[in-house]
């Protein structure tokens, strides 16, 4: 039987080749985000994950579409620069309510599925911003951090129901996300940092994910995996 996947986020960058690598794989993938994804399979289901009701209705409805549900991948995110002093109230909210509310929303709502069935993986994508922090992205990198900390939580709540809960943590990947601020400079400066000599791009992302959703993955459990061409290394 093919795995069932929901993908939040799954209509661009990351979330797309997510989509790509499970679909290649013969998965039913459901895809939740604000626009439809282009050029592939996948089933499209539009959410606001600022609201967690539609949140949560989005989520029943794709796993009734797919007769259940195997793997949750958290990709849906949003980025903005900004130092501490800069950070107002509502930008804090909105980068929070994305990138940390929502993966707990989505995370509450496929678990009784899950549970029930005694199997099960999500997995969520962080940043290695949730490790080093961020400098002009303080709000950015404490939403990641909180995805991290929930992975582990759902990882040490449920491994015991056969569920498996970890975290990837990519370094700077090229895709839209950022690139209104993005130079040829900082490209230069960014892909001197990993030993391998260049930035990440989002199949690496995806082939890591899929990995960890996979059987061959399936004594890793509550970890949060780098995915940064060496820039982190534990």
């Amino acid at each position: 039987m093919s795995q069932r996947v929901i993908v939040t986020g799954g209509s661009g960058g990351i979330g797309a080749a997510i989509v790509q690598r499970f679909t290649a794989d013969g998965a039913e993938v459901a895809v939740l985000d604000r626009r439809a994804p282009a050029g592939c399979s996948a089933s499209f289901f539009p959410v606001d994950l600022l609201d967690p009701l539609d949140t949560r209705r989005a989520v029943g409805e794709a796993i009734e579409a797919l007769g259940g549900v195997d793997v949750l991948v958290n990709c849906a995110g949003i980025f903005q620069h900004a130092s501490l002093l800069d950070i107002t109230v509502d930008d804090w909210d909105r980068v929070l309510d994305i990138n940390a509310r929502a993966t707990l929303v989505t995370m509450q709502a496929v678990a009784p599925v899950m549970l029930e069935a005694r199997q099960g993986s999500i997995v969520n994508i962080a940043s290695m911003a949730a490790k080093h922090g961020g400098g002009g992205e303080g709000h950015y990198a404490a939403s990641k951090a909180a995805v991290v900390a929930l992975t582990r939580a759902g990882a040490q709540e449920w491994g015991c129901h056969g569920v498996t809960v970890n975290a990837v943590c990519p370094g700077y990947v090229l895709t839209d996300m950022g690139a209104d601020t993005r130079s040829e400079a900082d490209v230069a400066a960014w892909s001197a940092k990993s030993p391998l000599g260049r930035l990440g791009i989002p199949e690496d992302v995806a082939g890591v994910t899929h990995f960890l959703a996979s059987p061959a993955g399936g004594y890793l459990t509550g970890q949060a995996i780098n995915v940064t061409g060496g820039m982190i290394m534990h």
